[in-house]
């Protein structure tokens, strides 16, 4: 895995492209993107996957006179390293001071709310497996 896995929005929105398809070309991405609401030329996609690659979280592979990628990495793998980064950063690790301040938003239903209580109460089941 690579070891840099924080990405720009711009970056997170063509790995996304990615997941979402499997396999495509730039200007099957710049499409996506477009549809998003980014409108950028061909060339400046190429040059954002051309970078990805290089890092190791895009594979490309030719396909006629061009290339077509796929995703290096799973999303979990980036969710996970760009959350470490943000509780690490914004909140000096302390986790408990994420979660209270994603808790305070004001568009966190009550939906939301029962589902974090049953992520809580299945984290807790799991660390006290692990004690046993």
């Amino acid at each position: 895995m690579p070891d840099d896995l924080q990405l720009s929005d711009l970056q997170l929105a063509i790995m996304r492209a990615l997941w979402e398809c499997g396999e495509a070309g730039a200007s099957e991405i710049q499409g996506i993107l477009a549809d998003g609401g980014r409108d950028l030329a061909q060339t400046t996609v190429s040059t954002l996957l051309s970078r990805l690659s290089k890092r190791g979280l895009v594979k490309a592979r030719r396909r006629g006179r061009g290339f077509v990628y796929s995703s290096a990495i799973a999303e979990h793998e980036i969710r996970e390293s760009m959350v470490s980064r943000v509780t690490d950063h914004l909140f000096d690790g302390d986790v408990t001071a994420l979660v209270s301040h994603l808790l305070r938003r004001s568009d966190v239903s009550r939906d939301d709310l029962a589902e974090v209580r049953r992520l809580i109460a299945a984290a807790e089941q799991a660390k006290e497996s692990d004690h046993e």
